[in-house]
């Protein structure tokens, strides 16, 4: 009963939509007025909210319906410009594995019982406390001033001169320092999960002839893989949406070879006026991170420890 009137629902609901986008496009056609679509598809919205059960469906449909005006309603017509670097794609992936890597290894050295151990749990976490404005603008000097000085001074050619000036090894500059300051939440993260693991398992292991290799890679893997898919999400969303470190350090150059999807979002939106252009991308780049997360989410649950 239940699932039939879930089909209901949703056909409903496309049935509406469609209506709604069909209604637009002959208006557009007749009348060359875009004045009324905002207003049929709130209209649509409004008979979907009022028809179907749950608000889930009302939901749906008003983020569908924003996203068609804005792209097939609004100048320029069914046109994205999702245009990054290959280089914003790499640094993405570097980011996402290099956190990881950062952060497992230091959850395993914090998990250890050793003297200063408090004082080390407590330092490794400071970046995150700072602003990331703060911390742009700190490291923007360091790459301009303190390293070409160094290398000068020390004959190294790779750091005589200004990272964030060279097309080619600008992002690498913003990955260092999202790397510098993102690892203290996911560290944080697998630390509370390395906690959870019962110690007995260790032992067992041990005495079974487990190696240490061995241990980690079917009793702390294995237990860290509900921890990881949220650190996962996290990263993903965090190397999609990149703006501060970008707009503070670089704002997207030299050319564009630092300019991530948020910052496009942005310039489109606030620099060249194009804010209905700008929404529909916006709206585009959520999906993308909430399909991402649910297929990253999902795959972890299968492989979860019961």
């Amino acid at each position: 009963m239940k699932n039939r009137q879930r089909q209901k629902d949703i056909l409903f609901s496309v049935l509406i939509f469609c209506s709604a986008f069909a209604i637009n496009m002959l208006i557009q056609k007749l009348f060359t007025t875009q004045t009324l679509v905002p207003m049929i598809f709130v209209f649509g919205v409004f008979l979907i909210s009022l028809k179907t059960h749950g608000y889930c469906y009302g939901i749906a449909s008003a983020i569908a319906s924003v996203f068609a005006v804005n792209f097939a309603f609004t100048y320029p017509y069914y046109a994205f410009d999702f245009f990054v670097e290959e280089s914003i794609l790499s640094a993405i992936i570097m980011l996402i594995v290099g956190v990881v890597v950062i952060s497992v290894v230091l959850a395993l050295l914090l998990n250890k019982e050793f003297k200063g151990r408090s004082f080390f749990r407590t330092l490794y976490f400071l970046p995150a406390v700072l602003s990331m404005i703060t911390v742009s603008l700190v490291f923007k000097q360091v790459f301009f001033y303190v390293l070409p000085a160094i290398g000068k001074a020390l004959g190294i050619e790779a750091l005589s001169t200004n990272i964030l000036a060279s097309k080619q090894n600008a992002i690498y500059g913003v990955l260092f320092v999202h790397l510098w300051q993102g690892v203290a939440l996911p560290t944080l993260l697998f630390l509370a999960g390395l906690q959870t693991i019962p110690t007995e398992l260790y032992e067992a292991a041990a005495i079974d002839g487990a190696n240490g290799w061995q241990q980690f890679k079917h009793i702390t893997v294995a237990y860290l893989i509900p921890t990881l898919s949220v650190v996962l999400v996290l990263l993903v969303k965090q190397g999609l949406m990149v703006f501060d470190y970008v707009k503070s350090m670089t704002a997207g150059g030299p050319g564009t070879a630092t300019q991530t999807i948020a910052l496009l979002i942005y310039n489109n939106g606030f620099e060249r006026n194009r804010y209905s252009y700008s929404i529909a991308q916006a709206i585009a780049t959520g999906v993308i991170i909430a399909l991402i997360s649910a297929i990253q989410i999902q795959a972890s649950n299968r492989k979860k420890v019961d």
